[in-house]
């Protein structure tokens, strides 16, 4: 994990339009479950374009933990061998999340149905988040839990095996709660049942049946109904991890923004369950055109082809926040160039992400002399119209890094620089960042 003793300050600025065609990462969401069930696949899963950012290699090591082999090649290509649903070992010590979210709720759920032991830690800002949402349903399965106080990290929990059996209906729009009960269900006997009344990234469904799962889901009045056959058994896959759209968000915003650019992101993963900034930016006006529109391993793909936009300030429907959650900080950036208002509601969830994104938002954007007002689930933004926004701040991102990066690309649109006080955290999802945006013709300060 990064040394938080010593913080990295980032600035970025552009003294001319961004110009190039860049990848970005593999998808976070794919490679932290393409881990896990080659883990639990029976014979040799190989996955190219995995992420390794600190937050999938932290998924890696738990699943070597609980014995599977996991090795990563030098054509970059990782090679795991898996132990076989019901099959993950006792682990010997704590499994380190680092500060991945992620991993901490779906290995939660893989565990509740082993007959193991396991203590989960991670870093400071990890520690605070809420995993009471995930030990409610795992519990009901017949788990017991440890944690510490208000159902955060560290936390002990002992699997059931067999476990019970679940039906539950999210109370929260949340992929990895949804994961992390589909998981547990693997190794339960019967029908575990999962009813989600607001759709959300589905990449877990795709890569289970893609695995082999017997899994249906239904599309009802009351929400989609996702039935999962328990005591699977998972087979072997050869997959292609598509790029990142959260991380794509970053250089898409980057063109938008900075007058005269025109850039290419290419194999940029285009699900629709998290494909919600594109449609939001074409509303404001953006030119964004997708080009060699493909499918790889279950999944859309397509290259995006971005230009320089003179973006316009819109209320954004609050049904399409489960579809861009992540990519909200962002957004945050693009409106405050636009001309006029940006109203954006039903962002409760972004409170208790790596950081609380609206106030670290909205506290950064003042500094940096953009009018907004903070809602209690959203934020108003006042845009500049096109005009430089005026900077010279310093911004606390908190350990954050979507927040380092939005503010990083704020400095590309700034009159006088922005500077992030710690750009380590971006290590987590996004290695190569300031490479690629160097790439681009972005100056690094």
């Amino acid at each position: 994990m990064h040394d938080t003793s010593a913080p990295s300050p980032l600035s970025l600025s552009a003294s001319g339009p961004l110009a190039g065609t860049v990848t970005v990462p593999g998808d976070k969401s794919i490679s932290h479950r393409s881990l896990m069930l080659g883990a639990l696949a029976v014979g040799e899963t190989i996955v190219s374009g995995l992420l390794e950012g600190e937050d999938v290699l932290a998924t890696a090591a738990a699943m070597r933990a609980m014995g599977a082999r996991i090795e990563r090649r030098e054509s970059g290509t990782w090679h795991i061998h898996g132990v076989g649903v019901g099959g993950l070992l006792q682990p010997e010590t704590a499994l380190d999340m680092g500060n991945s979210g992620t991993s901490t709720r779906l290995l939660m759920g893989l565990v509740a149905s082993h007959p193991i032991t396991a203590t989960f830690i991670g870093d400071a800002s990890l520690s605070r988040r809420p995993m009471g949402r995930v030990i409610d349903p795992l519990s009901l399965m017949g788990a017991r839990f440890a944690a510490s106080p208000g159902g955060r990290l560290p936390l002990t929990m002992h699997g059931l095996c067999p476990a019970v059996p679940l039906e539950y209906t999210l109370p929260v729009a949340s992929a990895q709660v949804k994961s992390a009960v589909l998981l547990a269900g693997l190794n339960t006997p019967g029908h575990t049942i999962v009813i989600e009344p607001v759709p959300t990234r589905d990449h877990s469904e795709r890569m289970l049946r893609g695995f082999g799962a017997d899994l249906q889901v239904e599309e009802t009045p009351q929400g989609r109904i996702i039935t999962l056959a328990g005591e699977a058994e998972l087979t072997a896959q050869v997959l292609t991890v598509p790029g990142d759209p959260s991380s794509a968000a970053f250089p898409l915003v980057a063109a938008l923004i900075v007058p005269g650019s025109a850039v290419t992101i290419t194999n940029v993963g285009l699900n629709p369950t998290r494909a919600g900034l594109i449609d939001v930016l074409r509303a404001m006006g953006a030119s964004i055109t997708l080009s060699n529109p493909r499918d790889v391993g279950g999944e859309p793909v397509a290259d995006l082809v971005v230009a320089h936009s003179a973006l316009t300030g819109i209320e954004v429907p609050p049904e399409v926040v489960p579809s861009m959650v992540d990519e909200f900080p962002i957004l945050f950036i693009a409106a405050a160039v636009a001309q006029g208002t940006t109203i954006m509601r039903g962002l409760e969830e972004l409170r208790v992400k790596e950081s609380d994104r609206i106030t670290t938002m909205a506290t950064g954007l003042l500094a940096c002399g953009i009018a907004c007002e903070e809602l209690p689930d959203g934020l108003i933004i006042h845009g500049r119209g096109g005009e430089p926004i005026p900077g010279g701040a310093t911004i606390e991102a908190r350990l954050d890094h979507r927040i380092a990066m939005s503010f990083a690309i704020a400095g590309l649109r700034a009159a006088r620089p922005i500077t992030i006080d710690d750009a380590a955290p971006i290590a987590t999802s996004f290695p190569g960042f300031t490479a690629m945006m160097a790439s681009l013709g972005a100056r690094i300060g």
